[in-house]
């Protein structure tokens, strides 16, 4: 037997050592400098298992034979017939253009989510984008799965949703200076395994242990005693589901009872808060918003409610809100009450006090930042803005020409006759799969690129094997992570899988862009000019040294510039005139012009408790502003 050899390589459960002899993985060891590595890395080996891949391009037999007019009904229930790789990507290049040719370049929906793997080249999403904006365009999805209500409330009521992106204040600030923690939903190591693009070290565990050894007071709130671990002994505080926001209310308006709310504060900091107050304190529509209120919302106790508002303005106070919270009906309505409720205590922008938003519910958010540039290839300009929100995919292939609202204006979903998913299984995390079952023989072809025959795949009209990242050179790294790995090649690829850059760059090569696409660089080239690009970054705008290519390939990892102990508005707080927000006003919105001209009666113009609705399909689907 050959000797082993030592591959550096990540994913997104963090990055790893993959032990290989004779052409197989024989192990799995943790980065070095990760104390908390995730158990999951143990499962590579198991992508090679060619049980579970897709080991040439098939076709579905109806569609082979009659193309867009084949029956759909029988997606995932025909069978494939495997052709070449030569016939497979012209198959693909054909439909882009006849679709684009007949129906515009809208009607191709570009469907891919981006989780397949955390390499930064071989992002199928990034280059079906780049392929497809390079003949005409394609229709998006905007936001995602994870945290989509989330962000669009607080692009309007903050300026940016960098208090749910990883940059609110990081855990070593809540850490050293916190007296009272609020956590709102989970913040669980479990739950902090996984970061898109991968990660280098895994530090919310050791945030929480130091946490603990503060003695700081730490309230869970959570359906869920376990959203927490035990260890961490916080307080439980077992709220009924999807109540949280009547929580937050409820402690504000406690705080406006007692007269204890920051008025300089709101004064200088907000716009809008008159509105918010009225609602509190009952003057708006005569319910006073208090802890008897909501106590009887959320199942909890009332004195506790008193207890806890009184300690939130009197010890250095911080919020917490996973980005569960949002996947529910009004998911706003709890991060914009969690801003109201901590600019009703004003502690906003002080070190350990205010809000933030997914700490454990990505492994990066919280940790130091990456301040320089990501890896990442340029998925080109878009020709064509055609979009969706992302979890509107049955109602734009159920209702072609039919209409939605985001962020305030009126759009329309596209005729969509094309779909080409790469890297993503909708049939895993879309809401309602039977009425996806049925969205799904509406266009007339489906595309989907995979290492594995996903429940997506089976229901493909043409299925082209991708291979996984252990059977291609690539390069992790993203904003949240402190380190850039190299994610090299370990074994040879699957069957006949390719690399996702490669079938992207033959395909554009038939559709007459392959120059434009790969720009004369190969797979190792790419890597090469990607990591250039992050290093040049680094040493250009923050004087950070980074090793050259090829020591960072032979070593496997370079670190990044990275801001740590960061206090998330610090810079507004201490002069709003000078560092404005991106907001209708400058100022953290609390009550919105906007919303109060839209009249929206599912989404008010300041937060507020709406409780669940009443089950009629137009109130299944909530105006987003």
């Amino acid at each position: 037997m050959s000797e082993i050899e030592r591959i550096p390589h990540c994913s997104h459960w963090g990055a790893y050592t993959l032990l290989v002899q004779d052409g197989s993985i024989v192990g799995v060891e943790p980065f070095a400098h990760d104390p908390a590595p995730s158990p999951i890395i143990h499962s590579v080996p198991e992508w090679a298992n060619p049980k579970r891949r897709v080991l040439r391009p098939m076709v579905r037999a109806g569609w082979l034979d009659k193309r867009e007019h084949s029956d759909r009904r029988k997606r995932g229930a025909e069978k494939f017939v495997p052709v070449s790789w030569d016939e497979a990507t012209t198959l693909v290049a054909d439909e882009i253009r006849r679709v684009s040719t007949t129906y515009g370049n809208a009607s191709i929906f570009a469907g891919s989510y981006g989780w397949t793997n955390s390499g930064r080249l071989h992002h199928a999403s990034s280059l079906l984008k780049r392929m497809l904006n390079l003949v005409g365009g394609f229709t998006r999805h905007v936001d995602t799965y994870s945290i989509a209500a989330g962000p669009v409330i607080l692009r309007h009521t903050l300026g940016s949703s960098d208090a749910c992106d990883g940059r609110a204040n990081t855990l070593d600030t809540i850490a050293d200076h916190t007296e009272t923690l609020v956590v709102f939903g989970a913040l669980s190591p479990r739950t902090a395994q996984t970061e898109a693009g991968g990660i280098g070290v895994h530090r919310v565990e050791s945030y929480l242990r130091k946490i603990v050894d503060r003695g700081i007071r730490i309230v869970h709130v959570s359906p869920l005693k376990d959203d927490m671990p035990e260890w961490v002994g916080a307080e439980w505080w077992p709220i009924r589901p999807n109540t949280d926001a009547a929580l937050m209310l409820g402690l504000a308006g406690e705080i406006v009872l007692a007269g204890r709310h920051a008025r300089a504060f709101l004064d200088r900091c907000t716009s809008g808060a008159e509105q918010l107050l009225a609602y509190l304190d009952g003057s708006a529509d005569g319910v006073r918003k208090d802890a008897a209120w909501a106590a009887e919302i959320c199942g909890l106790d009332a004195e506790a409610i008193r207890k806890l508002a009184r300690r939130l303005v009197e010890t250095r106070s911080m919020l917490t809100a996973s980005w569960s919270l949002q996947r529910a009906h009004h998911g706003e309505q709890p991060f914009w009450a969690a801003i109201g409720l901590a600019s009703i205590i004003g502690q906003i922008g002080l070190p350990g006090g205010g809000v933030g938003f997914g700490y454990g519910s990505l492994g990066g958010v919280g940790s130091p930042f990456n301040i320089g540039k990501s890896p990442a290839i340029s998925q080109l300009t878009r020709p064509i803005d055609s979009f969706i929100p992302v979890a509107r995919i049955s109602d734009m292939l159920l209702n072609p020409g039919g209409t939605f609202t985001y962020e305030g204006k009126t759009q329309t979903y596209p005729d969509t006759r094309l779909v080409y998913w790469a890297g993503g299984n909708p049939y895993h995390h879309h809401q309602d799969l039977n009425r996806l079952a049925e969205a799904w023989t509406r266009p007339e072809t489906i595309i989907v690129q995979d290492p594995m025959f996903t429940a997506t795949a089976q229901r493909a009209d043409i299925v082209l094997p991708a291979t996984t990242s252990i059977e291609r050179n690539d390069i992790a790294g993203n904003r949240r992570s402190d380190f850039v790995i190299a994610m090299k090649r370990a074994i040879a690829p699957v069957s006949e899988s390719l690399p996702d850059f490669e079938i992207f760059d033959r395909i554009a090569g038939k559709l007459g862009v392959a120059d434009s696409f790969n720009e004369g660089r190969d797979e190792i080239g790419w890597v090469r000019h990607l990591y250039e690009e992050v290093r040049q970054d680094a040493v250009g705008r923050h004087g950070f040294e980074m090793p050259d290519f090829d020591t960072f390939w032979e070593r496997g990892y370079a670190r990044c510039p990275v801001r740590a102990e960061h206090i998330f508005l610090a810079e507004f707080r201490s002069n709003p005139a000078a560092h404005p927000l991106a907001t209708e006003s400058g100022k953290i919105v609390l009550g919105s012009r906007t919303l109060a001209e839209l009249g929206y009666a599912d989404c008010l113009p300041h937060p507020a408790w709406l409780d669940r609705p009443n089950g009629s399909a137009e109130a299944r689907r909530p105006n987003c502003i």
